[in-house]
């Protein structure tokens, strides 16, 4: 059975940082692109970050680059989001997913909560 579980969120400050995690079981990790993608209420998807499969390519939207690293540990078989320098309008549900995959597929998680305060 596939799993992702994402972890990490909560209440930050302005400026503050924030590391989300996701642990993926029941799949093959490595082999694997996977991304970040964000939802705020009432709001649609926004693609965050993608990494490629050992790592070493990644891309991130504009609105975060410079602020927010994608990585990876496969020998983990987990993902990261470090976010730096966290704007209000980061607020969000944010989800990982396998790179592609279809939002009603088991290769999206259920989501971590990230609120910035004002």
């Amino acid at each position: 059975q596939v799993q992702l579980v994402e972890s990490g969120g909560g209440l930050v400050q302005p400026g503050g940082s924030l590391r989300l995690s996701c642990a993926a079981s029941g799949l093959t990790f490595s082999a694997y692109g996977m991304s970040w993608v964000r939802q705020v209420p009432g709001q649609g998807l926004e693609w965050v970050s993608d990494i490629n499969e050992a790592g070493e390519i990644t891309d991130s939207a504009d609105s975060v680059k410079g602020r927010f690293t994608i990585s990876r540990d496969n020998a983990l078989d987990t993902l990261y989001l470090q976010m730096n320098d966290r704007k209000p309008e980061d607020r969000a549900m944010y989800y990982c997913l396998k790179r592609g995959a279809n939002e009603t597929s088991p290769y999206w998680g259920q989501g971590t909560q990230v609120t910035v305060s004002s």
